[in-house]
């Protein structure tokens, strides 16, 4: 089972019929290049990267944006089109008074696999008052959190709020709550390291940032700044494979990893077993 963790649907062409929400998109998300993708491209693209399936991350941006890019409703949708592919998450604006409502209806009526939330998107802090009661509700349903930390693409983000540092305290006081460390909160990889050895329910996607070569970027971060011992031996059950596709080419990724020369049992984790373990064995 190969499982990548985070793949943004924004542009698939099912949710795509309004040209407003379209070009919506492109503006919020600042993706310029990437046309509408039909699902039998997504699925052959899947295919070529050795991919079963895909958890779809949708994004609300209520109010920093004034919009929602990606509603929890749209990826119902893609989800029911291709069940067997596609694993939907939730998400909603902290800031938002109706997103403890609009959480409960995407777990209990959507059936929605786990919440998606961009601290630096977003304004927020992982300890914020804000967000506290959205980790209850993630706790009661058991389902899993992803994070973007580290550095983003999209515009009027700022870094700081995804810091991996700042998770320590969540990570401590919610050992229940299982989340992602998504990018691997790349630039600051020895902080995420430090998190994910201490605190079991802390992972990390490898959704990293590449500049003109995921092989070389994938290289140079897990075998030189990571030293590859630590994810082979230390880090191993934490780690799962993340593409942030469309902004980066799954395929790629999916070489790179296979390029860094880690255990084949480890490989094996990092592209799906730990990624079953991080949604407590629903897609089993």
């Amino acid at each position: 089972m190969f499982i990548d963790v985070h793949a943004h649907p924004a542009f698939y062409e099912p949710i795509n019929d309004d040209p407003r929400r379209e070009e919506m998109r492109h503006e919020v998300l600042d993706i310029h290049l990437n046309g509408i993708a039909k699902l039998e491209h997504v699925l052959n693209q899947m295919r070529l990267a050795g991919l079963d399936k895909m958890c779809l991350i949708p994004q609300d941006y209520l109010s920093e944006a004034g919009c929602t890019p990606v509603t929890n409703e749209e990826v119902k949708r893609l989800v029911d089109l291709r069940p067997d592919e596609f694993i939907g998450f939730a998400a909603v604006d902290p800031h938002d008074l109706e997103a403890p409502d609009k959480l409960e209806h995407a777990f209990a009526d959507l059936d929605l696999r786990g919440l998606n939330l961009h601290p630096g998107r977003q304004r927020f802090y992982p300890m914020d008052g804000c967000v506290q009661g959205l980790y209850d509700i993630c706790e009661r349903y058991n389902r899993p959190v992803m994070f973007h930390t580290g550095m983003s693409w999209e515009p009027h983000t700022l870094a700081k709020y995804g810091r991996p540092v700042e998770f320590e305290e969540l990570a401590e006081t919610r050992p229940r709550l299982r989340f992602c460390l998504g990018h691997f909160g790349w630039p600051w990889l020895e902080e995420a390291a430090m998190l994910m050895v201490k605190h079991k329910n802390v992972y990390a996607d490898t959704g990293l940032l590449y500049f003109d070569s995921a092989r070389e970027f994938y290289a140079h971060l897990f075998t030189r700044e990571l030293p590859s011992t630590w994810i082979d031996r230390s880090l191993r059950h934490q780690v799962m494979f993340g593409s942030d596709s469309p902004r980066f080419e799954q395929i790629r990724m999916a070489r790179a990893l296979d390029g860094l020369g880690l255990r084949e049992s480890t490989v094996e984790l990092i592209k799906g077993a730990n990624a079953l373990d991080f949604l407590n064995g629903l897609e089993q």
